[in-house]
């Protein structure tokens, strides 16, 4: 049997964590810069806030409705994390963390565990050892797990937050309540398509034929109608590297000079190079991209990317550095008002097994002096130490005007109990 657990209004639960007189009130959480909504509570949803709403156009919604709005704590956010995640593999060694606010577990060998009880003891814990509430399904398959969390999720007072799909009346009564755009899997392309052939709901669309939902979904679409069908088909993924890595920001402001955009996407060719000297890899390929405020319509627009070959791999934060500036080079137009830039690494291959190059070669250096500096800001504070090409004297922050405390990774900003 497998199991979805997944908080709720995750974001939104986290600063009620610690501000218990926001609870049961509307709540919405902000992008990176406070640029539009990314999450909102049930009171906030009732109200009529819709996602990625942008912020100046519901301002005086949410003033209207005393809304409580917060920047994005994503410290905070991701250490509430990682406390579910931890209590979570308590209950069994077969977790896999999905999203920051999601995990399938699976339980093998619970044969003889009454998993109903079980999954309200995992219920308990999470909240009294969080404070963040969870909703929790079950079934034989991860697509069930899904289904049956959304109808604990649906029907918290009926279902206590924890709903087990464990006998075939509940399956077929589960996927004739699911409409097919709600499908794990299923986006709204499919929907609309399935809809033409009058598939409505999960169980209409277990009744295709096989050969029908391979031709117009793939394989992909067939696996989950096996699963559907309590087929297991998809186990647990474990843990991979990243295919690509990007570090991606919107300015606080726009800029126009070349120097200033540069520092920043040295800043984020850093960034990729300490995520992939993290996981042990390198990479082989630096993308560049930058573009003006598609908002401002009465500016000239432009907006164009770079792919740059790197002659190595390698997870040196001084050649992507060079790389990204190379790229940015050829990028940058003089007369724009630009108000985003972004990094990606592309091309990571394991940084044990690199294929070297016969005619260039990275500086042996470059190795011993990244894991000094790693070790460093580790130790003493993240970005403690910088390149030359980065702001030394600046730190570039986003707009976070309604950030709220760090309260468990920030000791100055801890709780102070009198």
């Amino acid at each position: 049997m497998y199991a979805l657990v997944d908080c709720n209004n995750f974001y939104a639960s986290c600063e009620r964590v610690f501000r218990p007189n926001l609870r049961g009130q509307p709540i919405v959480v902000l992008s990176n810069n406070d640029g539009c909504v990314i999450a909102r509570s049930n009171e906030a949803k009732v109200l009529g806030v819709p996602m990625g709403a942008p912020a100046f156009k519901f301002k005086q919604l949410f003033i209207k409705n005393n809304i409580h709005v917060f920047s994005s704590n994503y410290a905070l956010y991701g250490d509430m994390s990682h406390r579910v995640m931890t209590l979570l593999s308590d209950f069994t060694p077969d977790i896999e963390i999905y999203s920051i606010d999601e995990a399938f577990l699976q339980f093998k060998g619970f044969d003889l565990f009454e998993l109903q009880a079980y999954a309200e003891t995992i219920k308990k814990t999470v909240d009294k050892g969080t404070g963040i509430p969870i909703s929790i399904g079950i079934a034989p398959t991860k697509a069930l797990s899904k289904v049956a969390n959304r109808i604990a999720k649906k029907f918290p007072k009926e279902t206590g937050g924890v709903y087990v799909i464990d006998s075939e009346d509940k399956r077929i009564k589960a996927l004739k309540w699911l409409a097919v755009g709600d499908i794990w899997g299923i986006g709204s392309k499919h929907r609309k398509r399935l809809n033409t052939y009058k598939v409505f709901t999960a169980y209409d669309f277990i009744e295709l034929h096989d050969d029908w939902v391979r031709k117009h979904l793939s394989v992909v679409g067939l696996r989950l109608k096996h699963e559907l069908e309590g087929k297991p088909t998809l186990g647990l993924e474990t843990v991979q590297t990243k295919k690509a890595i990007a570090t991606t920001r919107t300015f606080d402001r726009m800029h126009t000079d070349f120097e200033s955009i540069k520092e920043r996407v040295s800043t984020f060719a850093v960034s990729c190079a300490e995520k992939l000297r993290k996981q042990g890899s390198c990479c082989t390929v630096v993308m560049v991209f930058l573009h003006t405020n598609w908002h401002r319509k009465d500016l000239p627009q432009y907006s164009k990317n770079i792919v740059v070959k790197t002659h190595y791999p390698t997870n040196s934060s001084i050649d992507l550095i060079q790389y990204a500036v190379q790229g940015l080079e050829h990028l940058f137009k003089e007369g724009y008002q630009y108000k985003k830039a972004g990094v990606l690494v592309m091309g990571i291959t394991p940084e044990n097994s690199k294929q070297f190059s016969l005619f260039s070669a990275e500086n042996p250096k470059h190795l011993p002096l990244m894991k000094t500096i790693d070790r460093l800001n580790k130790s003493i504070g993240q970005n403690k130490v910088k390149f030359a090409s980065q702001d030394l004297g600046r730190m570039w922050k986003m707009k976070q005007e309604r950030l709220s405390p760090r309260y468990t990774t920030k000791l100055d900003e801890v709780i102070e109990v009198y």
